[in-house]
């Protein structure tokens, strides 16, 4: 099938970190293709819908001229390529998490950023990196390097490096340490100011939107007393409030409540303490709040 001018696209990751927690969200969201070896778009089943398998460093460029009207891309990457004004952040993702850094040798002698003062930087991120020691009016010689930028340092390209940073264990274990972290970033959806077709647009980030909700809540079900009731509301009292139903014994009733994930364990033992019993825990795979 032929990519039609008129049909919506989302551009997502055909590669890298974000690309399997994006098409495991979509496929949450009922957004579902069938994506073909080497193919560079899928058209979506039962949606006006083309899914785009794009660079991640492309996304941005993509939504902000138009040729997408969607985009899963980091927020880092959208700074990077200067388009934070010419699209429109849409929603926070909550996956993909990580931070630019300028990093530096764990043995070293730089203990702050101005002692960078004149030294040579490989950076991921160039554009990011040099605004950075603009802004804290460090004069530095950076370069512009992809791959391995930690082993830069061990080659002799550079004295310091900035980078992403996740988990921090590749820095240890090239026997570097963060000096000081320049921003935080994470997945988002983001969108053309002027999309194809705005409804499905809202359509599909509301899809999102109750993927990502679900993921924060379970379903608890219990039986409890009726003179208990009021106790077990103060501990779980969920969205506007429980689902209560009767049950045969006009003693007793049965409730349906959503509970902060994290907290569900805890929950469960103080609804027990109170008198509930017959507890049980449902996963949300998707809801609208």
């Amino acid at each position: 099938m032929r990519l039609e001018s008129k049909q919506s696209r989302l551009a997502i990751p055909s590669k890298g970190r974000l690309m399997e927690p994006t098409e495991e969200l979509l496929k949450a969201a009922g957004v579902k293709y069938r994506r073909k070896e080497r193919a560079l778009y899928a058209h979506a089943d039962g949606l006006d819908l083309a899914v785009l398998f794009v660079r991640p460093d492309d996304i941005p460029v993509l939504v902000a001229e138009g040729a997408a009207d969607l985009g899963v891309v980091g927020w880092d990457l959208v700074h990077e390529t200067g388009c934070e004004r010419r699209v429109r952040r849409l929603q926070n993702l909550d996956f993909g998490h990580c931070r630019l850094a300028v990093a530096v040798p764990e043995a070293g002698p730089f203990r702050c950023v101005r002692e960078l003062r004149g030294k040579r930087i490989a950076a991921s991120m160039i554009r990011s990196a040099e605004e950075f020691f603009r802004k804290e009016k460090v004069k530095v010689h950076c370069v512009g390097v992809s791959g391995s930028v930690e082993i830069m340092i061990a080659l002799g390209l550079a004295d310091a490096i900035v980078d992403l940073v996740q988990s921090g264990d590749t820095l240890r274990e090239n026997g570097l340490r963060v000096l000081q972290e320049i921003s935080s970033s994470q997945a988002v959806l983001i969108g053309h100011p002027r999309p194809r077709d705005a409804r499905l647009c809202a359509i599909l980030k509301r899809r999102l939107e109750g993927v990502l909700t679900a993921r924060q809540y379970t379903l608890l079900e219990y039986n409890i007393p009726r003179a208990d009731l009021k106790h077990a509301e103060k501990i779980a009292p969920g969205f506007d409030s429980p689902t209560v139903s009767d049950l045969e014994d006009p003693r007793w009733c049965a409730v349906k409540v959503l509970v902060p994930r994290k907290q569900v364990v805890e929950i469960m033992d103080r609804l027990e303490a109170v008198g509930a019993s017959a507890i049980l825990e449902t996963p949300v795979n998707h809801c609208r709040l």
